[in-house]
């Protein structure tokens, strides 16, 4: 496991101590991969519904690759 140093104004700072304080998690270290890990989670739903309607709108193309590489040719 690595450690890496985060510079934070006083308003993170507060919040973080805060969402210690308030049992989000037992120490800061804890609370930042939580909030890494749900950022992480959300960007990866994000591309599924950006993925899916892709689909609805048809711009990504379905089939046997061969075939579609002959199209784009």
């Amino acid at each position: 496991m690595s450690t890496i140093s985060v510079p934070l104004n006083s308003k993170l700072e507060s919040s973080l101590d805060y969402l210690v304080k308030s049992g989000v998690a037992d120490n800061r270290a804890a609370v930042m991969r939580k909030a890494l890990t749900r950022l992480s989670e959300e960007e990866a739903v994000s591309a599924l519904l950006k993925s899916e309607q892709e689909i609805k709108d048809g711009l990504i193309l379905r089939g046997d690759l061969r075939e579609l590489a002959k199209k784009i040719k």
